[in-house]
């Protein structure tokens, strides 16, 4: 029988999720997802066929899997409405909010409950996520397994042992995102002085790097090296590539991820305060 599992919030994530579990074949029927209003579950049950309720603590009560997906702002909220119930049930809980730390989310639940954090991007939205996965002491394998096939209907999922290594996670592929989308944006700009239209040069960027990237995916060389097969000696992509690693852009984007790594540690603190 399939894993019966409920979405507190219904928001982008929590559909991008559902929409790639139904489409691996998970039953609409084993998926239930809550929001405040009514009004917002509507198009969800719609357009996916699954259970919806207002009510977070009817809607926990028969799950094996309780994935919290709400704004790391309301989550203590909602984690002490639910507390009891999941206390009594002990479900599998999986958190997709960034900043709040499985200790925090364990006080909030009451101690004890199988927990896993969730790092996910927004590529997830298309079927192209890369998550991170820490679970803490009280989940078992089968748990785990099961968190990784409902995660990788979305995408590419990685574990990591150490919680504290999420925030890594969250500077190369959580905030890694728009790294790219800043690219994308300053080469059709780079494009744009070159002599071409703004469109022609954003659907050639775009489609490089979506180009690169599958070849960075299946090849079984470094991204060095393919680099390095781009390359011919005293040629156009090698002055290119000089006069990036010149103006800096590899230290930048070190320090970038550093900052966001840090950033990703304050949040932390700011918002898991007991």
């Amino acid at each position: 029988m399939a894993s019966r599992v409920t979405f507190i919030g219904a928001g982008n994530m929590a559909s991008a999720i559902i929409g790639g579990m139904i489409d691996d074949g998970h039953p609409a029927t084993a998926i239930t997802a809550t929001s405040p209003s009514d009004a917002f579950l509507a198009p969800v049950h719609e357009r996916f066929g699954i259970h919806t309720d207002t009510d977070n603590v009817a809607a926990v009560r028969d799950a094996d899997v309780v994935v919290l997906a709400v704004k790391p702002q309301v989550m203590r909220d909602v984690c002490e409405g639910l507390r009891d119930s999941l206390q009594r049930q002990r479900p599998l809980v999986i958190s997709v909010a960034a900043g709040l730390t499985a200790e925090t989310l364990d006080h909030w639940l009451g101690g004890g409950l199988p927990l896993i954090r969730c790092m996910p991007n927004t590529p997830s939205l298309v079927g192209a996520g890369a998550a991170g996965l820490y679970a803490n002491a009280h989940v078992s394998e089968a748990q785990r397994r099961l968190a990784t096939e409902l995660l990788e209907a979305v995408g590419l999922v990685e574990w990591v042992d150490d919680e504290a290594l999420l925030d890594a996670v969250t500077a190369v592929s959580g905030s890694g995102p728009a790294y790219f989308f800043l690219m994308f944006e300053a080469m059709e700009e780079a494009g744009v002085k070159l002599g071409l239209p703004a469109e022609t040069a954003r659907r050639l960027a775009i489609q490089t790097a979506l180009g690169a990237a599958r070849m960075a995916q299946t090849s079984d060389q470094a991204p060095e090296q393919l680099k390095r097969n781009v390359m011919s000696p005293g040629g156009t992509t090698e002055r290119a590539i000089e006069h990036l690693e010149q103006a800096g852009l590899r230290q930048a984007l070190l320090d970038a991820m550093d900052a966001c790594a840090a950033r990703a540690r304050e949040m932390a603190e700011e918002l898991g305060t007991h």
